[in-house]
């Protein structure tokens, strides 16, 4: 079987290994407030432009929504995203569990649009009733979409606009940020992203560490006491050294942006391949998430030697397939996907 399920089913990228076995035997002080962290900190305030950010480094995407939202929000308050936003549709309820209301509005391609979510809080504001109505306290938004796709500049510049119009924070879900940055077309840069939000993570277990997300609170706006809302939710990391290892190696020589960009290279190589073979795609993506409208038969045959994720039913006869490249994805593993797809499609 080969696998095209996820881009989190690797390990590390040699580099990051490394990283971890060579500082192995190094006695460090704990909780992130070693060398390394430190280190980590720096190279990513410097390559967002952004020297007054604050920086932190938790496990896992889940974690991270889930604290970092509940550190922003009130406890009268939600968290507004669009209905296929991913605390919304893929994280058991998490948001929910720390006693927040995820809110949702409606999307276009996966993504807010600014003219619906003023509505919304236009609306919101002048609703007689609204007293009564978990109050909306901040924006989430991912980058990319949970489908794959992107915002531009401009779509950013006016969600920001909208969200400082009504003062509240902007949160970018960044697990796969790195597959967004390099893709063709992207014209959103990791300053400019660091300037048109309040606080956004980049992904590390989806783009080359063993696990990790690093949190930046783009104006020092983290709450105080941050750090204590972390170890409430069980997210805080002893041997927090072994995060900003992680990331200094992934922000050393650009390697973060190379090898983000190698999986959208493979993901046009795969695109093309079940476009020849008569394939429609259930939306466009640029990045590294592929979407395939197969027939169900055509399912049944390709599951026996390809591992992807069945996203839902199209109609009675398709159902949408997802097929996802990575930063490990190589063009031998294309080259045996190729030739399954031959047999079966």
């Amino acid at each position: 079987m080969i696998s095209f399920e996820c881009d989190y089913n690797n390990g590390a990228h040699p580099k990051v290994l490394q990283r971890l076995v060579e500082t192995n035997d190094e006695k460090t002080l704990c909780y992130g407030f070693d060398k390394y962290c430190d280190a980590a900190k720096e190279k990513i305030k410097k390559i967002c432009d952004a020297p007054n950010a604050q920086v932190c480094f938790l496990v896992g995407g889940t974690q991270t929504n889930a604290t970092i939202i509940d550190s922003i929000l009130h406890t009268y308050e939600g968290v507004v995203s669009v209905a296929t936003g991913h605390i919304n549709t893929h994280e058991a309820g998490a948001i929910e569990f720390t006693e927040h209301k995820v809110i949702t509005i409606g999307e276009k391609d996966g993504k807010m649009e600014a003219a619906v979510l003023d509505k919304y809080l236009d609306d919101f504001m002048h609703d007689g009733n609204a007293s009564h109505s978990v109050y909306p306290g901040m924006v989430y938004i991912t980058f990319p979409t949970e489908y794959g796709t992107l915002y531009t500049a401009k779509e950013l510049d006016e969600l920001y606009c909208i969200c400082r119009k009504y003062d509240i924070p902007l949160y970018v879900d960044g697990a796969r940020l790195g597959y967004g940055l390099t893709a063709t077309g992207n014209d959103i840069s990791l300053q400019y992203l660091a300037h048109h939000c309040d606080v956004f993570y980049i992904g590390g277990t989806k783009i080359g560490a063993l696990c990790g997300e690093a949190v930046v609170f783009t104006h020092n706006n983290a709450h105080p006491h941050l750090f204590n809302i972390i170890k409430q939710h069980g997210a805080l990391v002893a041997k927090g050294r072994l995060l900003g290892l992680q990331f200094e190696a992934l922000f050393t020589d650009n390697l973060y942006f190379e090898i983000s960009r190698n999986a959208n290279e493979k993901a046009e190589r795969m695109r093309d391949m079940f476009q020849r073979k008569g394939c429609r795609f259930f939306i466009e993506s640029p990045t590294n998430q592929q979407f395939v409208i197969l027939r169900n038969e055509q399912v049944k045959r390709l599951e026996k030697e390809v591992i992807f994720t069945h996203w839902g039913k199209y109609d009675h006869e398709h159902t949408i397939c997802r097929f996802v490249t990575s930063w490990a994805t190589t063009d031998e593993d294309l080259n045996v996907l190729e030739e399954i797809l031959e047999r079966s499609l």
